[in-house]
């Protein structure tokens, strides 16, 4: 436990924070020098007395910022280090129903970005974040999904796997693990024609995630390639497309996320936000993971690949920031 000195040390350390931060809204550099190195439990004492310093939430003081840069700055990169910074405060839970909203609300919905919270999250993370997302916004998560229009295979992969997370109390099994592998190769390249949809969207709801990546796990021990390899085999349609994203972000999320940031960081992706909800969402999680799988595939530092292809002094320092944080003290 603290001392009550230790306790003044902190609360003075943080009020010399939110001044700096109140000050610096003209100069980026000092609102990322003032942001990125600090943690989670830092981040939420900050913006906790901020408001009491200055009687605004600093998350929104960001997101006028962010309007505000949007009509004045051509390249819109104050735009966008001021949206990733309001990310970059937002706690986990909060910040994934933030990030779902936005991505059912974009005129072209952002599925990626729901694959990587319904894929990438523990089942007792998932549960909170719906609970966020109702409190947040009035509306159920998983019904906002049933409910997109018009249908898409994403759609329905996406309502299988949400009620995964709210069905599975198992641990894992080899034996089930084994057997939901053949399920898949009989019902798919084992026979002519498409996929069984109807199997697949079983074992997506009924299993957990770590019950389905280690039966993918499975999968390619008794047939000797992946289950996306397949899929990718096959002449088949949006469905086995949009199954092979979900089924390389389950079985190898880091890898499936070194790719994002790589499509990001080149522009070769209609993912616009990709960069900074990945740089922010995994900082405090695997990024030391994510970073290894970056530099094995195309050969460079993931902060190299940032300084080279992104021309922004500022959002660059705060990305490269992230991606140089040492440790993980968040729980995905």
């Amino acid at each position: 436990m603290a001392t009550k000195n230790q306790a003044s040390s902190s609360n003075g350390n943080c009020e010399s924070d939110c001044k700096e931060i109140h000050d610096s809204w003209g100069r980026l550099s000092h609102l990322v020098r003032a942001l990125a190195s600090r943690n989670q439990p830092e981040r939420r004492e900050i913006r906790k007395t901020y408001m009491a310093m200055y009687g605004e939430d600093l998350i929104n003081r960001f997101k006028e910022a962010q309007m505000s840069s949007q009509s004045s700055d051509r390249s819109g990169f104050s735009s966008k280090i001021f949206a990733a910074m309001s990310m970059w405060m937002l706690d986990p839970i909060e910040r994934d129903a933030v990030v779902a909203r936005d991505a059912l609300e974009q005129s072209d919905i952002n599925y990626k970005a729901l694959v990587e919270i319904l894929a990438c999250r523990k089942s007792s993370h998932v549960l909170l974040i719906k609970q966020a997302y109702h409190t947040r916004f009035k509306r159920q998560l998983d019904q906002d999904i049933i409910s997109i229009e018009p249908p898409h295979p994403f759609q329905r992969i996406l309502v299988a796997m949400a009620a995964s997370h709210s069905a599975h109390h198992a641990e894992v099994s080899h034996c089930i693990a084994k057997y939901d592998a053949r399920r898949l190769y009989q019902t798919g390249e084992g026979r002519a024609g498409a996929i069984d949809e109807a199997v697949v969207l079983e074992l997506l709801s009924k299993r957990s995630i770590p019950q389905l990546k280690l039966t993918f796990l499975s999968y390619k021990h008794i047939y000797g390639h992946d289950y996306s390899q397949s899929l990718k085999n096959g002449n088949y349609g949006e469905f086995e497309d949009a199954l092979k994203a979900v089924v390389k972000c389950i079985y190898n999320s880091p890898k499936y996320l070194a790719k994002t940031l790589y499509a990001s960081i080149k522009g070769i992706t209609a993912d616009n936000g990709g960069l900074a909800r990945v740089m922010v969402s995994r900082a405090e999680v695997d990024m030391d993971e994510i970073q290894g799988v970056f530099k094995k595939k195309y050969g460079m530092e993931l902060k190299d690949s940032i300084c080279e292809s992104i021309s922004s002094g500022d959002y660059t320092d705060f990305l490269v920031a992230l991606a140089t944080r040492a440790g993980t003290t968040v729980s995905s």
